[in-house]
Order: structure tokens, then C-alpha cells, then sequence
């Protein structure tokens, strides 16, 4: 029984892995979201070079089905989108709450 417990332990543990590395991948898309939309923005890389419109597009259709949800609840505040930081302060939660969940055993 106790190798089953611990058998079980391990693959909670695998599995809490692959869900922080998950959420620091989708950290970095809204990173390079971010830094992308500025630099289109400030006219400083632009969407008709094709590799800069291949890459936008990716990453839109990365991003967009997380923000969306949350732009039904958060209006842009004068142009200001707040959805990314949103996004951002979950996934902070998120990975706190798992590895202090790592640590402890405990979820609370």
C-alpha cells in the first residue's frame, strides 16, 4: 500500500511539473504578445514583412482564446488593454499555489 501512496505521490508530482512548465511556456508568448504589439505599434518591426506577420499570427492565436474570456469582463481602459496582466498575475497565482503545494502537501 505504501508504494502505491508513493507511486501516486511521484505522478502528482510529474504532473504538477508539466502544468508549472506549461504555464511559464504561455507566460512567454504574452511576453513576446506584448513586446510584439509595441514594436508594431511604435512602427519599429512591421506586420508586412512576412515573418513578423507569421509570427503575429501565432502568437494571436495563442493568446486570443485566453484573453478573450477576459476582455468580456475588463473593457479596454482608455485603449489600455488590461487583459494580459490579468493573465499574468493567474499565472503568478497559479505557479505559487503549485509549488507551495509542492512543498507542503497541502493546498491551502
Amino acid at each position: 500500500m505504501l508504494a502505491t501512496t508513493k507511486r501516486a505521490a511521484q505522478m502528482i508530482f510529474a504532473l504538477l511539473q508539466v502544468i508549472l512548465t506549461i504555464l511559464e511556456i504561455v507566460k512567454w508568448v504574452f511576453i513576446i504578445m506584448i513586446i510584439m504589439s509595441w514594436l508594431i505599434n511604435f512602427n519599429i518591426i512591421n506586420t508586412r514583412n512576412q515573418f513578423v506577420e507569421a509570427v503575429w499570427r501565432i502568437v494571436n492565436q495563442v493568446t486570443e482564446p485566453i484573453l478573450r474570456p477576459i476582455r468580456r469582463f475588463v473593457p479596454p481602459l482608455g485603449g489600455l488593454d488590461l487583459s494580459p496582466i490579468i493573465v499574468f498575475l493567474v499565472i503568478l497565482f497559479l505557479q505559487a499555489w503549485i509549488g507551495s503545494f509542492m512543498v507542503t502537501g497541502r493546498l491551502l
